[in-house]
């Protein structure tokens, strides 16, 4: 009853949303300020239809445009499609330069069936632009954004720019209603005549290679690459060729645009950080940190992400106390917990791992909300040095004085694993899957460590499939259905999981299990390339390096 009651306040008012808009020289007199109250505590009392109402007959009297938006936003969330349509025309009317008061006429009168009506209130609208028509047509589409029918809106649109053809953005807009509706053909051809009435129109550009490159990848990026070599400084058609080369994974020479970009203008932060972020994704540590580092001189908004990709790079470089010392400088906030634990890893790496430990113990000590987190770094970093009983007995304390804790629990479950307490492992399982009915990795691993020791396999494929209900596109769950598939002898209905499972993670026990699969069917060039591609992406498998063993000795 509490969300219904909510769910039927009025929205909350918002501060303008232009500094353009001409308010009213209306003065609060007593019986204004009367009818703001009435309509105020009507809608907290829920008696919205009331508030609504009384705010319509409020912005009537004082047309103020203000006023007309709150008519206008009530009217929409308590459903009165008549009296939210009256308010937003009114809300236009006042405002006509107002992007969201299009909207939401264009939404009001579009549900009630008043299309002829809607067109007239923004051909009128569009009438008395003046100069600022161009901008008022770029967002036409935008004004119509809600109503549902597109190929409706593409004919809105192709009318009421009629009378400004002779303006670029007459035929942007008809471009960009035509490509929404399914006609890129019709689109580009707008776009082309946009053009040449601006033939140095940047975002006029920029859309026709989005629209390009949607219908034939690498159109697009010829179109924007022609544009950059004939106009050098042109900054928004270089950033959307470098972005479009990332979506197409050309790294390389996104990396190049976004460098190209720094050089003409080192202090753009966005483009700092793209520059950054594809030097590390291409291995070039010394020039990722140089951005890194600038970006923060910047005034970055998230320094501490930063400082986490520095101490990276710089691990990755072997420079363990600089790595140490960026990890130190992030400050409390959500990448804290993440610091400690690089920490401890930079100190194990150099052979510390009692003073690793004692780091971890001290952070929970002086911040116990993340308990928990520091506990499991913990262990891991134990498990790493295969320390699998010390691990386990870390996990197994903790418990005790947090024995309902789902990560606990979870954790200290595959642990009890590795150090064969069976009972244990199967224990904590189950209790999770009582206390988190919906925690499907709870279902995957009790499943998958029935099918491993092959007992109960009816149970374990009823657990796994339990766990890919709640988790449908999960890689691993998918691929103990297929390894439990394959233990029942199913092996046509198993490869077919495993090659999905593969298909969406290519992990090294994911590989082990499809080119098992595969051998036994007899596939086994098949599933001696699937393993030796595996081993080489991933020489650090131990499962690889078993199933390898078995089938090839």
């Amino acid at each position: 009853m509490m969300g219904a009651a909510h769910a039927q306040q009025p929205p909350p008012v918002e501060e303008a949303e232009s500094d353009t808009t001409v308010f009213p020289a209306q003065e609060l007199t007593p019986q204004i300020l009367y009818q703001l109250l009435l309509a105020e505590v009507a809608g907290a009392r829920g008696q919205v239809a009331m508030a609504a109402q009384s705010y319509m007959d409020l912005a009537k009297r004082t047309r103020d445009p203000r006023i007309a938006r709150r008519a206008a936003e009530i009217a929409v969330v308590t459903r009165q499609a008549d009296l939210a349509s009256e308010a937003a025309r009114l809300w236009m009317e006042l405002d006509p330069g107002s992007m969201q008061a299009r909207q939401l006429a264009s939404g009001a009168m579009a549900s009630n069936a008043r299309i002829e009506e809607l067109q007239a209130h923004l051909a009128k609208a569009l009438a008395g632009q003046g100069e600022n028509i161009g901008a008022a047509l770029m967002g036409l589409n935008r004004g119509l954004a809600r109503i549902p029918d597109k190929a409706l809106i593409r004919r809105l649109v192709t009318d009421l720019t009629e009378p400004y053809l002779a303006q670029a953005e007459a035929h942007f807009a008809r471009a960009n209603a035509a490509f929404v509706a399914g006609d890129p053909a019709a689109a580009s051809q707008a776009l082309d005549e946009a053009l040449r009435l601006r033939p140095d129109w940047e975002q006029a550009v920029v859309l026709k290679a989005q629209f390009q490159q949607e219908e034939s990848p690498g159109k697009g990026l010829q179109t924007l690459r022609d544009y950059v070599t004939a106009h050098p400084d042109a900054r928004e058609p270089r950033i959307s060729l470098a972005r479009l080369l990332v979506a197409a994974r050309q790294f390389g020479p996104a990396r190049d645009e976004f460098e190209e970009l720094v050089r003409r203008a080192p202090d753009d932060r966005d483009v700092v950080h793209a520059a950054g972020l594809l030097a590390m994704q291409l291995g070039d540590g010394a020039a990722a940190e140089k951005h890194f580092k600038r970006l923060i001189e910047l005034g970055f908004a998230e320094p501490d992400t930063l400082r986490m990709y520095l101490g990276q790079i710089a691990e990755d470089a072997k420079r363990f106390d600089d790595a140490i010392g960026w990890y130190k400088a992030v400050a409390p906030g959500k990448q804290f917990v993440p610091a400690q634990g690089r920490i401890a890893q930079v100190l194990v790496n150099r052979g510390k791992l009692v003073e690793a430990r004692q780091h971890l113990q001290s952070a929970a000590r002086e911040a116990p909300a993340d308990r928990v987190s520091y506990i499991l770094a913990e262990a891991q970093i134990l498990r790493d040095a295969n320390r699998n009983e010390d691990a386990f007995f870390v996990l197994d304390e903790a418990l005790r004085s947090d024995p309902e804790s789902a990560e606990l629990l979870y954790e200290s479950a595959l642990m009890a694993e590795r150090v064969g307490r069976i009972e244990a492992m199967e224990g904590r399982l189950r209790k999770l899957i009582a206390l988190k009915p919906e925690h499907a990795h709870a279902y995957n691993a009790l499943g998958y460590s029935l099918v491993d020791r092959n007992l109960r396999l009816d149970e374990a494929e009823a657990l796994i499939r339990k766990g890919l209900e709640l988790a449908p596109s999960d890689p691993f769950i998918i691929d103990s259905l297929g390894w439990a598939l394959y233990r029942r002898g199913k092996l046509a209905e198993s490869l077919e999981q495993l090659q999905k499972a593969f298909g969406l993670r290519a992990d090294p026990e994911i590989a082990a299990h499809l080119g098992e699969v595969l051998w036994m069917l007899g596939r086994r060039d098949e599933a001696a390339k699937t393993w030796k591609d595996a081993a080489k992406a991933h020489p650090e498998s131990t499962v690889l390096g078993d199933v390898i063993k078995k089938f090839k000795p």
